[in-house]
């Protein structure tokens, strides 16, 4: 499985019609596309910072859907007035308790490991992570994306409610801790966001 996440850099006064766009236009198109498993988007009504996420079946139904995903971008970007960034990923693992409602909310920890240390750093998130974060109040479901040519991972988790990841703080603040100490990886960002649209059919993967 694999995904495609594209980053807004959106005026937070624009996010409303943003994801109204996504939702209206961006999403039925990509969901008829060849291989497409789901989408999902996140925002921060604070800094403006929101994510949009496609899942796929395999690496070539995500390569090969690149062209027109370009222009539902472009499309994207301006209801947004945003800059955009994309990244590509494969998905290591996913685990969900049970699908989330309104006002769930997603914590997004974004990682880099050496290439030679992600088997243990898919090893460490299923062996020490999931069986630590399954148990909080509230939890929804986790999933962990790679990208070994760089050496980047994202770990997103997804709460019940803005209440319930707050009270996950210390718990997950304790994890990501331990992680860097022992796989030496280096954390470059942690964002929370509320979960604007949670449609991934991603199968577990843990």
């Amino acid at each position: 499985m694999h995904a495609r996440s594209t980053t807004f850099d959106a005026r937070p006064e624009s996010i409303d019609a943003g994801i109204a766009v996504f939702r209206a236009e961006v999403m039925p198109a990509v969901s008829d596309m060849p291989g497409c498993i789901g989408t999902s988007f996140l925002a921060d009504r604070e800094s403006g910072r929101c994510i949009a996420t496609t899942a796929w079946e395999n690496n070539a139904a995500m390569r090969s859907s690149a062209d027109q995903v370009r222009s539902l971008r472009a499309k994207a970007a301006k209801a947004f007035a945003a800059g955009t960034s994309v990244d590509e990923w494969e998905i290591a693992a996913l685990h969900r308790d049970h699908r989330s409602g309104e006002g769930a909310c997603v914590r997004a920890t974004w990682l880099k490991a050496r290439p030679d240390q992600f088997n243990r750093v898919v090893e460490f998130y299923k062996e020490t992570v999931l069986p630590e974060i399954e148990q909080l109040d509230g939890f929804c479901s986790t999933s962990l994306m790679t990208d070994r040519a760089t050496g980047r991972a994202v770990v997103s988790t997804t709460y019940d409610s803005h209440a319930a990841m707050e009270r996950s703080r210390d718990v997950a603040r304790s994890l990501r801790t331990a992680l860097l100490r022992d796989l030496g990886a280096d954390q470059f960002d942690v964002g929370e966001f509320e979960l604007a649209i949670a449609q991934l059919r991603v199968p577990e993967m843990a």
